[in-house]
């Protein structure tokens, strides 16, 4: 569509006139908080259509099959809490499955709903305008689609756009992969010179798992990580059993925790001896969870000489490991940021695969990759790594990537992508002002992905927007929109929340630093998901006072 940057956008009778499609609803994505979505706004007896770029259900594990992808939540927290018969009627085989399992069971989810009759795959939303006249948006498909719709609801996820700023990929000689887009069948790696590239979470799973595959493997390592090992036993029927029959317990508890799992903070730094907190670092520790992260001392996250201790326990527990060598410990234990305060990767022999003969560990924070060759990478000071293989984990566009990647339109014309360009603001990460209809989950000033288990997030947030729709009609009334000072005070409360906390003195991906020339803003809630929930509750509950509904 023609359109002149700053000038209003108006959808044209043409283009209306061509839309083979009309819905209520268009939902992106077909992961965990797109399904849901899409059952519940069926459940309201609208006419909803969902849409995504991917080959079948499961958004992020649909798309992550890389080796070694797995849950790093415990499998029974990781599941849909509206429906006790869908989750006891299916039995996880381990305490963090892989991706093959998490796929299967958002099949079994997706069946069991019958959603497969309205979603379309393999077609990716291109543009979405919103016409002002009437009060509706006007979707684009990569196939061509052109469809109109009242409510436009992204469900894209919080990491679902792909980082891809090596230069010189398309040269190489070799096989080049991105752990985003690995391919179903895996790849042929016996014998072969292998190059990971990033070692953050994916990269991790990815390292620790074809370490035994490879002919030879080079790790290029930047921002190194604390990790905390797993401990993943399988499930006996007993097992399986007895977190089913606890099913009443976890659906009343999670949705009111700090981070949407059963952690709780059980600890208080003041309340206890230094020998005493040493104790309790180390029973969570052995816990073989995320529990050191998020049950242990919630003041880690606010006071430095706490963060501090914290950290000093944890970066002794890796030093061991890597049996004092120097070059790994420089490497691969961080210094400057305290534990917590960017995403914690849990791991299963990670550490130790750097011990193996053929694995090589080249450090690019001080000398970084320069491009791609025809015959491998090439650092900074012209060092050549040839390579057969290469793997590319280098991260996403965190929170804003998946919708500024659209053409997304509002009033007057204005460009979500521009204006997330220039500042990253949302009304409780549910919505944005200018964009009437426009819904979200999954986007900044929401608690998702740092600090908060997905699919506890997810489902209160795609719970409050079927809720406000449903107000909405119920009401007679067709749009709904945050105002400009709704927006601006939640943006103030964030910025006050997030500020208070050692997060804010980071450079990670949770501040968008990880994108070059992407404003600087953390961009998850930080304040709790028990308090977010409460604060999108009081907001329905007093009218949507931050909303301009009509």
């Amino acid at each position: 569509m023609p359109h002149t940057k700053g000038s209003p956008t108006m959808t044209s009778a043409t283009e209306v006139d061509k839309a083979v499609q009309q819905f209520d609803a268009v939902v992106l994505g077909a992961g965990v908080s797109g399904l849901y979505q899409l059952h519940q706004l069926r459940e309201q007896g609208l006419n909803v259509r969902a849409f995504d770029a991917a080959g079948d259900v499961g958004g992020t594990w649909w798309w992550n099959r890389y080796p070694g992808a797995r849950f790093d939540s415990e499998s029974h927290v990781y599941q849909y809490l509206f429906d006790e018969s869908l989750y006891t009627d299916w039995s996880w085989s381990q305490r963090f499955p892989d991706q093959p399992e998490i796929e299967r069971w958002l099949q079994y989810v997706t069946e069991r709903l019958d959603l497969r009759r309205d979603i379309r795959f393999n077609t990716r939303i291109t543009a979405a305008h919103y016409d002002e006249e009437r009060g509706r948006w006007t979707v684009h498909t990569d196939q061509g689609d052109v469809i109109d719709t009242q409510f436009f609801i992204s469900c894209a996820g919080m990491l679902s756009a792909p980082l891809k700023n090596i230069e010189g990929t398309d040269t190489f000689r070799g096989e080049l992969v991105f752990s985003s887009s690995y391919p179903a069948e895996g790849l042929d790696l016996g014998g072969k010179r292998v190059g990971v590239v990033g070692v953050g979470a994916t990269g991790i799973q990815i390292i620790q798992t074809i370490a035994s595959q490879v002919g030879h493997m080079t790790v290029f390592a930047r921002g190194p990580q604390y990790t905390l090992p797993m401990k993943n036993p399988t499930y006996t029927q007993a097992d399986q059993d007895a977190y089913k029959a606890r099913f009443t317990e976890v659906a009343a508890k999670l949705p009111h925790t700090f981070s949407g799992m059963e952690f709780e903070w059980e600890h208080t730094w003041e309340g206890t001896t230094p020998e005493q907190r040493q104790e309790i670092l180390e029973e969570c520790y052995q816990d073989g969870s995320l529990k050191l992260w998020l049950a242990s001392f919630g003041e880690m996250f606010f006071v430095k000489e706490i963060s501090d201790v914290v950290s000093e326990f944890v970066r002794n527990k890796m030093s061991e490991r890597l049996k004092g060598d120097q070059h790994l410990i420089d490497t691969l234990i961080p210094t400057d940021y305290g534990f917590g305060t960017h995403r914690v990767p849990l791991e299963n022999g990670y550490l130790e695969v750097y011990h193996q003969d053929n694995v090589d560990l080249v450090n690019v924070r001080d000398n970084p990759i320069a491009q791609i060759r025809p015959e491998g990478i090439e650092l900074s000071d012209g060092t050549v790594h040839e390579l057969d293989v290469i793997i590319l984990a280098t991260g996403f566009d965190a929170g804003t990537g998946a919708l500024t990647r659209i053409d997304i339109r509002g009033r007057e014309g204005r460009e979500l992508a521009d204006e997330w360009g220039r500042d990253i603001r949302t009304t409780m990460g549910l919505a944005k002002h200018g964009y009437p209809n426009l819904l979200t989950t999954a986007v900044p000033l929401a608690p998702s992905a740092a600090l908060c288990n997905m699919t506890t997030c997810l489902q209160q947030q795609t719970e409050w927007i079927s809720s406000a729709i449903k107000d909405l009609r119920e009401e007679g009334k067709t749009t709904i929109e945050p105002t400009e000072e709704g927006e601006g005070a939640w943006v103030e409360h964030h910025d006050e929340v997030a500020g208070a906390t050692l997060v804010a003195g980071t450079t990670s991906w949770y501040l968008g630093s990880n994108v070059p020339g992407k404003p600087r803003r953390v961009l998850s809630y930080l304040g709790g998901v028990g308090t977010y929930r409460q604060k999108c509750d009081e907001e329905a509950a007093n009218g949507y006072p931050a909303f301009v509904r009509r």
